[in-house]
């Protein structure tokens, strides 16, 4: 997966010897992903093998390298797994869900601010908090 421009810093120098190593030795270039990606049944290991076509989509697989707590600092190899693109976006995907939901909450707290509105939290019955 491309590195977005704004985390760029955020992984060490030497990025694309470690994945490679990850990817092409460790991993021989096959998906390590067992089931953390919900796309197959926990222990099950994926299939994918990077070059060859995604069996549902047929589609060239394209392995990357996950890091399973998120945090591009930390490059232990216990925290990075060769995956599948398939897999990797799956198991990114709350995250990825929380960090839009965050630049969307911070494009609006910006939008109200500059149109001089107040912002304020809001308890809802269900105990969930919103910000207005």
């Amino acid at each position: 997966m491309p590195i977005a421009a704004e985390n760029r810093k955020r992984y060490p120098s030497n990025w694309r010897d470690i994945s490679a190593r990850i990817r092409f030795e460790r991993a021989e270039g096959r998906c390590e992903c067992e089931g953390e990606c919900g796309k197959h049944p926990p222990g099950v290991r994926c299939e994918g093998r990077h070059g060859h076509p995604n069996p549902r989509t047929r589609r060239t697989i394209c392995l990357t390298v996950a890091h399973l707590d998120h945090t591009p600092e930390n490059c232990a190899d216990d925290n990075l797994k060769a995956m599948c693109n398939a897999c990797h976006l799956a198991y990114d995907a709350e995250h990825h869900a929380a960090n839009a939901r965050r630049t969307r909450e911070e494009k609006r707290r910006k939008i109200a601010e500059k149109a001089g509105q107040l912002a304020f939290e809001v308890e809802c019955a269900t105990g969930r908090k919103i910000n207005r």
